[in-house]
C-alpha cells in the first residue's frame, strides 16, 4: 500500500503539482566523454524499503533498448506506460541532461532514493549508475557515476 501511495505522490507531483505539496527540482547529469553512441538513461525513485516508487525521466526513445536499463526494467517489466510522456532523446558522450520538474515534498528526507540506470550501444550496461538519497542536505552535492556519468546533482 505504501508503494502505491508513494507512486501516487510521485506522479501527482509530476503531473498535477497544485494537488500535492511539491517543490521544483532540477536534475543535472553530465556524461563522461566515453567516445561512444548516446546513452539511454532511466531516472527513477525507490521507497525506503527499496521498492520501485515511480519513473521521473527516460532519455532515449527506442523501447527495444530499455531492457538494457537493467534495474529499471526489473522494477517495471519494461512497461512503457511507466514513462509515457516523460521521454527525451538519448544523451551524447560528453553532453549534459538537465531536467526541471516538481517532486512531492514527501519524497525528501523520508528515505527515498533517486537512481539512474545507464546503457550505451555496444558497451557494458550500467545499472544503478547513480544512487542518491533524496535529502534537503544533499541538494547541490555532486555525485560521481560508476561508468558513463561524470557527475549528477539535484537542486531545489
Amino acid at each position: 500500500m505504501k508503494s502505491v501511495l508513494a507512486t501516487l505522490a510521485l506522479t501527482t507531483a509530476l503531473t498535477l503539482p497544485g494537488l500535492a505539496m511539491a517543490r521544483p527540482v532540477t536534475l543535472t547529469t553530465q556524461l563522461k566523454n566515453y567516445g561512444g553512441d548516446g546513452a539511454y538513461l532511466a531516472v527513477y525513485v525507490t521507497d525506503p524499503q527499496g521498492a520501485y516508487a515511480g519513473s521521473l525521466w527516460m532519455a532515449g526513445r527506442k523501447s527495444k533498448y530499455y531492457k538494457h536499463l537493467t534495474d529499471w526494467y526489473r522494477f517495471t517489466g519494461g512497461d512503457t506506460a511507466q514513462i509515457n510522456g516523460i521521454t527525451g532523446a538519448s544523451v551524447g558522450a560528453g553532453r549534459s541532461l538537465k531536467i526541471s520538474l516538481d517532486l512531492a515534498d514527501a519524497l525528501f528526507d523520508a528515505g527515498y532514493t533517486l537512481h539512474i540506470d545507464a546503457a550505451v550501444e555496444d558497451r557494458r550496461d550500467s545499472p544503478n549508475e547513480i544512487s542518491v538519497p533524496l535529502t534537503s542536505e544533499g541538494a547541490g552535492t555532486a555525485v560521481t557515476g560508476r561508468s558513463y556519468i561524470a557527475n549528477f546533482t539535484y537542486d531545489m
